[in-house]
């Protein structure tokens, strides 16, 4: 590879060529004079040139350099990612142009599998092949037909990771600055190799890094000449692999066995499932090793969700009293974390601390203390539990953690113990979801003669700590911290307010949609903080107050 890389993009003083890209076509033109005096067999451009530059010398001189390369023996292969319906190309104003000089041109198109991974080289792209199958040709001196590769893409025979393919920098080249006879009688791919120019992309060698553009046409190229030494096993036995792998864990744990008297335990026939596909993964290695590409990932996914569909159904059926503790338990946690503080809980089901940004709400009832003064015990009870389950049901419903009851007030976060990148707006939402339940409970549940109840929330957004506190007897999943502390006194900062919802100026930041509603409150000391804290409300709504 000739890469424009970091050091071509250095000050001459430096060793580089210190210019801006793209560089003048005069500069393509003596890189490509380079290599033919030194020997190279074929020089592919993995840059386009379908438009004609700033200079129309420079121009000539690209075109020039290019036919001279034709007439010394070195095949010239452009890219162009630009096809016409036909297959045409506007590479130095047309094909005709381009066979005129002795050069061809190839679509330098790779298009990445799942995840956006190259691992597949399609013969053409368009209608136009593609460009490591012409500089192959050109390699080779002969065509290399569409029958040749084992489906409509073929995979490409990485020689490794990032940097395994040798690379000379272009500056190098431009000023003659490498070793004579490093060209002679090869095929080079000059192009970007600099990640600023943006010409990478992940392969299956390449692993958590990228690979540039030209190192993958150098593998392309090289998995030609080498007449493809990886081919893919038939696609009917993937499928065949795959369901016989679906049936294996239920076999193994659900049937009775001749001479066992009764079926593998579970955990056995899932252990043995594990060595089973361990097995397949070590066959697939060798095959691959020899040139076969064995199905992989459909056939051990199959197992892999059989096995554990299998396990979970048979443990389920037989975990009874594990259900039970799991109800249980799920009397002291909110029903939504119950999940998370069982995987993630000690011996002493202690869910560890962890720090998040999340949105804090705290509501309380306005007029309640004063209704159960003059009702008897068991309405006072009921009117409560109504009002805190169309409370509850509305946090939960938009994704809200209820964090604890106090008396006819709740506590509630958005954004733990499970991440939400929304937590903001699905606490406002959950604010405005309370108003609407009040006014429905107001008129449906809260007797005649009594006033409608009043409400007052607020909101906070900001770092808590959050986790599993308590004994051994008594375990609660809390979240603690100042956000916390100014949530709870903005919502007490509600009453005499125009607003029954007042939103910290944090959650306003946090929020994706403002809402349109949205008005500025005031500034105001928070008890505890040293500055003062900007607070909005709903507009729209009564006050926590009636006004």
């Amino acid at each position: 590879m000739v890469g424009v890389d970091a050091k071509t993009f250095r000050s001459r003083a430096d060793g580089g060529l210190g210019e801006r890209w793209p560089f003048a076509r005069r500069r393509f033109a003596q890189v490509i004079d380079r290599l033919v005096a030194d020997g190279a067999k074929v020089i592919a451009y993995d840059i386009q040139f379908t438009e004609p530059s700033a200079s129309q010398k420079d121009d000539e001189l690209l075109v020039e350099s290019v036919a001279a390369a034709g007439e010394a023996g070195s095949s010239v292969v452009l890219a162009t990612s630009e096809v016409a319906e036909d297959g045409s190309t506007k590479v130095f104003g047309g094909d005709d142009v381009v066979r005129e000089l002795g050069a061809r041109v190839g679509n330098a198109l790779i298009p990445g599998g799942k995840g956006s991974v190259v691992r597949e080289l399609p013969y053409s792209s368009d209608g136009l092949t593609s460009f490591a199958v012409v500089a192959a040709e050109e390699y080779l001196g002969h065509r290399v037909t569409r029958r040749e590769f084992d489906a409509a893409r073929h995979y490409i025979d990485f020689p490794g990771p990032p940097g395994t393919v040798q690379l000379i920098s272009f500056a190098d080249v431009l000023f003659g600055t490498f070793k004579k006879g490093t060209f002679t009688g090869r095929t080079v791919v000059v192009g970007a190799v600099a990640p600023s120019l943006q010409d990478n992309q992940p392969t299956s060698t390449s692993g958590s890094e990228v690979m540039p553009g030209p190192e993958i046409q150098a593998s392309a190229m090289h998995t030609i000449i080498e007449d493809f030494p990886v081919r893919r096993t038939p696609g009917w036995l993937a499928v065949v692999l795959t369901i016989f792998f679906l049936l294996l864990p239920p076999l193994l744990a659900v049937p009775k066995f001749p001479g066992l008297g009764r079926r593998l335990p579970v955990f056995v026939a899932f252990a043995l499932s594990v060595l089973v596909g361990a097995g397949y993964f070590g066959l697939a290695v060798l095959l691959f090793n020899a040139g076969t590409v064995l199905a992989l990932a459909a056939p051990l996914i199959a197992l892999l969700v059989s096995a554990i569909f299998t396990l979970v159904v048979v443990v389920l059926l037989e975990a009874s009293d594990k259900r039970r503790i799991h109800a249980l338990f799920a009397r002291f946690v909110p029903e939504d974390v119950v999940d998370q503080v069982v995987a993630n809980a000690d011996e002493e089901l202690r869910l560890g601390g962890e720090e998040r940004v999340v949105t804090v709400m705290f509501s309380d009832l306005r007029g309640f203390t004063t209704y159960s003064e003059s009702r008897e015990p068991g309405e006072v009870i009921d009117i409560l539990n109504g009002y805190l389950s169309e409370m509850t049901d509305a946090i939960l419903d938009a994704g809200g953690t209820l964090i604890t009851y106090m008396g006819d007030g709740i506590m509630a976060v958005f954004g733990a113990p499970l991440d939400q990148p929304d937590h903001a707006d699905r606490a406002v939402r959950a604010a405005r979801d309370m108003l609407v339940r009040l006014a429905d409970f107001n008129r449906t549940r809260v007797p005649a003669d009594q006033e409608p109840f009043r409400m007052g929330i607020g909101l906070n957004t900001g770092p808590v700590i959050s986790g599993n506190v308590g004994s051994e007897r008594r375990l609660e999943y809390t979240t603690i911290g100042d956000t916390v502390n100014t949530s709870s006194r903005i919502e007490g900062l509600t009453k005499g307010s125009p607003f029954q919802i007042l939103l910290a100026d944090s959650t306003v930041e946090a929020l994706a949609v403002r809402p349109q509603d949205l008005a500025f409150h005031e500034d105001v000391p928070i008890r505890g903080r040293s500055e003062t804290v900007r607070l909005w409300g709903i507009a729209g709504t009564p006050s926590a107050d009636g006004a």
